[in-house]
């Protein structure tokens, strides 16, 4: 995205002192010096590259001291509102930063100070729906723009580069049957089904029985008719309930995309919910977003995008299978498949800019951008993973010997 800017952009401002540019390129130099140049409100460039990919237009000193005390959220706050502007593609700018800047950048004691005082808000049963309400509540129209047929808002699974993503998605799906090894008439729970597209695809190509849970009342709304005008109502039950009251029995748990809501704190909450609800050849199938190493949300994404939310590491993961004895049978990193899925999903968001102006304001629309944006440059340099873990019963024999099944045509 090409910024507004021009060479004076806030007369009002003060002028440039030594100690801005001082600061700013501190600032640059604890990012690991990424090949931008940065402009400040005078119009003045400061701490210029020769291999700069981008130019970043700083609109007053407020916006440059903000980053210097937590540049997440001031740098997520300031493009949102249009004090900072981004000359050049936003994308390459954001992957040409990440692919730079050193893993500890937490380590700072002003960060670590701001995690603990910040507010994270908490998923009780009360405080989840709150949490959903102000993402998923936006309005189905709005996400109906830029997602794919079936509003799968996940990652995808690509074959090739090259793939579309209604495919992709759809491959997705495929991929994590076949890692269940689902069977006809076998009953499977979902926890978290977004708009019903997997319970539906379980349903019609495998011939399992779903009870799929979701807290979204538009979501689940959305589900329903679907599931009525293909035919699926006596194959799939949409139910508006937390996955910490599922009851039953099943033979196979699947969760995509839900735990990233679910709170490191209540882990052990839903591996009890698992483990009471599947029988002895039970499989269970986890697909979240993840980190290389346990850190703090970034608080612009916990704070406007996506409240409550936690991104677990591997090991913080495990935690949700290993006190109830699980077996981990398989786990697959799809990182570069999320990074391909999210640039599709900004490609998307662009073409219909127009009609996403017609519902929402300029800051809304930079926000999100912003948004999907940074997580395609997140997967594609390595700060987010993408992780799925497939485990069983510990006294489970009946499981395949190769992943053969999983590529079979």
């Amino acid at each position: 995205m090409t910024g507004s800017g021009s060479s004076v952009f806030s007369p009002g401002e003060p002028r440039v002192t030594g100690s801005d540019r001082h600061l700013l390129c501190r600032l640059l130099d604890s990012l690991g010096k990424p090949p931008v140049r940065v402009a400040l409100w005078s119009g003045e460039v400061v701490c210029d590259s020769p291999d700069a990919v981008a130019t970043v237009r700083i609109r007053d000193r407020r916006t440059l001291w903000g980053l210097l005390v937590n540049p997440n959220l001031v740098f997520g706050d300031a493009y949102a509102a249009g004090r900072i502007e981004v000359d050049g593609d936003l994308l390459t700018c954001l992957e040409a930063i990440f692919e730079v800047m050193p893993l500890q950048t937490d380590s700072a004691w002003y960060t670590r100070l701001i995690h603990r005082v910040a507010h994270h808000r908490a998923n009780t049963l009360t405080g989840s729906r709150a949490n959903i309400h102000q993402h998923y509540y936006i309005g189905n129209d709005f996400y109906r723009l830029w997602l794919d047929d079936e509003l799968a808002y996940t990652c995808a699974y690509y074959t090739s580069p090259d793939e579309t993503l209604e495919n992709a998605q759809l491959e997705k799906m495929r991929h994590v049957c076949r890692k269940l090894q689902l069977k006809p008439g076998e009953r499977v729970v979902e926890a978290g089904c977004g708009w019903g597209a997997l319970a539906r695809y379980m349903a019609r190509h495998y011939g399992v029985k779903v009870r799929a849970y979701n807290i979204s009342e538009q979501q689940i709304r959305y589900a329903r008719e679907r599931a009525k005008a293909e035919g699926l109502e006596d194959s799939v039950e949409y139910i508006e309930d937390d996955y910490r009251n599922i009851t039953g029995h099943y033979d196979a748990f699947v969760s995509i995309g839900m735990l990233e809501h679910v709170g490191s704190e209540n882990y052990q909450t839903l591996g009890r919910v698992v483990d009471g609800c599947l029988t002895r050849n039970g499989r269970g199938l986890i697909h979240s977003v993840g980190r290389s190493r346990p850190e703090p949300m970034g608080d612009w994404i916990e704070n406007r995008i996506f409240p409550g939310s936690y991104v677990p590491a591997l090991s913080e993961m495990l935690q949700v299978v290993e006190p109830w004895g699980f077996s981990v049978l398989d786990v697959e990193n799809l990182r570069l498949h999320y990074a391909l899925t999210l640039l599709h999903w900004l490609e998307r968001f662009d073409a219909a800019r127009d009609q996403i102006s017609g519902m929402y304001d300029d800051r809304f629309i930079r926000a999100w951008r912003l948004y999907l944006a940074g997580c395609s440059a997140s997967f594609a340099t390595g700060w987010l993973q993408l992780f799925q873990v497939l485990f069983a019963h510990p006294r489970n024999n009946n499981l395949p010997w190769t992943r053969a099944h999983l590529y079979m045509t």
